[in-house]
């Protein structure tokens, strides 16, 4: 008898995800389709959020896009946020870690966070599922775990890694999201103020707003990219500041 799928997850927190024997379908389409399989509804999943977004993702859109019932799927994933620990963990499969360098560290954790953060723009929405869930998934962990190891490798103390590994994390999360939030607004109204609009806007305003107003062109320069790498250098530079 196949073990339970909440057996099934906590297995997956020992060892890489290995593709289960597929569920067999019922109904007219037995023996026709290819039968459901965990990487089969990651693969479909993701395949959903790339094209309408983390917002259209639910189990039974998942389920449709399979064309089995929800049922199906449960005897494989134990629920949505199950389904999102596995959908983040196949994005952090794909980036590859370097060896920690003492003379490089900083540059190797921003390469690292700069690439889960391409992942993450290609399917809009999803790091929404990396802030809804406690990670557990081995490939989660294990870019956590490298980037822990290359601050340590730097020098930086224990504690002080852990909770910057996690403000980074927070970081590239809260970046992504907000990318894809403006990004469907564009596409829904097809228009958002840019830079020169807020710029304008910032120096309309009255004199009890000074600072925001002699400043308006430093708040609003710069493209989101930018920002990015500038709050990554910021965070690194603090890091080695510290004994």
């Amino acid at each position: 008898m196949a073990s339970p799928p909440q057996r099934r997850r906590a297995a997956r927190h020992q060892q890489p995800l290995a593709d289960e024997t597929g569920a067999n379908r019922r109904g007219p389409s037995a023996g026709r389709k290819k039968r459901i399989t965990v990487d089969a509804v990651i693969e479909t999943a993701l395949g959903i959020v790339e094209r309408e977004g983390y917002g259209a993702l639910t189990m039974r859109r998942v389920a449709s896009a399979l064309e089995t019932g929800p049922a199906s799927l449960y005897a494989h994933v134990v629920n949505k946020e199950d389904l999102d620990d596995l959908l983040i963990g196949r994005l952090c499969a794909e980036i590859e870690l370097p060896e920690p360098d003492p003379h490089t560290w900083r540059t190797q954790i921003i390469g690292v966070c700069t690439r889960l953060r391409d992942q993450y723009l290609r399917y809009p929405g999803i790091s929404l599922a990396a802030l809804a869930v406690i990670p557990t998934n081995v490939e989660t962990l294990r870019v956590s775990e490298g980037m822990l190891g290359i601050a340590l490798a730097g020098g930086v103390d224990p504690q002080t890694a852990a909770w910057a590994i996690d403000a980074l994390f927070l970081y590239v999360n809260a970046f992504c999201l907000e990318s894809s939030l403006r990004d469907r607004r564009v596409d829904q109204e097809g228009w958002t103020a840019d830079g020169d609009e807020l710029s304008r806007r910032f120096a309309a305003l009255p004199d009890t707003f000074p600072h925001t107003k002699r400043y308006a062109a430093e708040l609003t320069s710069g493209t989101a990219l930018d920002r990015f790498e500038f709050t990554l250098n910021l965070i690194m530079n603090g890091l080695g500041a510290r004994p």
